[in-house]
Parts: C-alpha cells; structure tokens; sequence
C-alpha cells in the first residue's frame, strides 16, 4: 500500500467512523445513561467487531453478496428489524441512579455481533474493502488495522459526548427526552438502507 493510498483510508476511516450512524448513537446513549468505564467493552466490541468484520468481508462475503443478491437482502431486514428493537430499548432506557435495576450497557460480544446488523458497517467494510484492498490478504489485514487503529478513538469522541450530557440528564424527564431523541435518530440512519 503506497502513502498515498494510506492516507486517503486513514481519511476515509476517520470520517466514516466519527460521523453519526447506528453505533455513534448508541454509544452516547450508552455513555449518557452508564458512563465512560461501563460502556467500555462496548466500545472495544464495536472497534474490534467492525475490524474482524472488514477482514471477513475482504476474504469472501462480499463476493457471497455479488452470487446471492437475496443473502444482501434478508440482512438488510434483520438489520432494520433489529435496530428498531434496538431504538426502542434506548428509548425506555432507565435513568442512570436505576441503571443496575433497569438496564445494562452492550456487553462486547454484543457490540461486536452488531456490526453484522449495522447497516452503516456493511457500507463501510464493502466500500473499504472495494477501494483499498481489493483481494489481496495482507492489504485486507491493513486495512482492518488502520480501521481498528482510528475507530476506537472516533467512538471515544460519542461516549464522551453522551458523559458530558450526563450532566444535563438530571431529571427523569429530560433524559426521557434525549433517550427518545437517540432512539429517534437510529431509526433515521436507516434512511439510506430504507431509500438508497
């Protein structure tokens, strides 16, 4: 991989993984109603999910995809079948002093089974995967790499984001409000899976 082709993936990595989207969103709900440390392994399931998943779609689903258009299918109705399940949860997602009683952060096999799910994931690895590594297997491994490498400190950015509105939450109601916000806001990312 020349310098030029690296620094345009690190640029690529950077933007796609700090801009809004069904992780971004769920983790500042995370970071808003668990704080920074029990939101942790949900954030190392979403880095290191998403860079097993860029390897895996490198090796051989992408090319699934291309033979059986109806595999592309059936995981786009899971996915926003899921992520609605997955809204209303966030939605209804207790205060933070019942956080023991009425709710729990994403474990990391959980955040990493997401990305299967994500729909921004899928266009993410498939886009990467096309442009920068084409079949090759150790450019796919650097590929995951640079993408393990920038996301953990992206998704920092929206736990920390949800942590400093913590603050803001203090009343049942105005958490309401923000967990019905994010809830909103995840079903809006499936616009462009929806209507592309």
């Amino acid at each position: 991989m020349t310098m030029d082709v690296f620094l345009a993936l690190t640029a690529f990595a950077f933007v796609s993984s700090i801009t809004p989207g069904p992780n971004n969103l769920m983790l500042m709900a995370s970071g808003a109603n668990f704080g920074l440390r029990r939101t942790g392994p949900h954030m190392l399931g979403v880095a290191l999910g998403f860079s097993l998943m860029v390897v895996l779609v490198g090796v051989g689903l992408a090319e699934l995809f291309q033979r059986v258009p109806a595999a592309h299918t059936a995981l786009k109705i899971v996915s926003v079948l899921y992520l609605g399940w997955l809204a209303w949860k966030i939605a209804r997602a207790a205060p933070p002093r019942e956080g023991a009683a009425g709710g729990r952060p994403f474990t990391f096999l959980q955040a990493a089974a997401f990305q299967w799910v994500n729909p921004k994931a899928w266009a993410m690895a498939l886009t990467a995967v096309t442009v920068y590594a084409g079949g090759d297997l150790n450019t796919i491994l650097a590929v995951a790499a640079v993408f393990g490498a920038v996301n953990l400190p992206s998704i920092t950015v929206w736990v920390m984001l949800g942590r400093q509105m913590r603050r803001f939450l203090t009343s049942p109601q105005r958490l309401a409000a923000f967990n019905w916000t994010m809830a909103a806001l995840l079903i809006g990312s499936l616009y462009p899976v929806l209507w592309p």
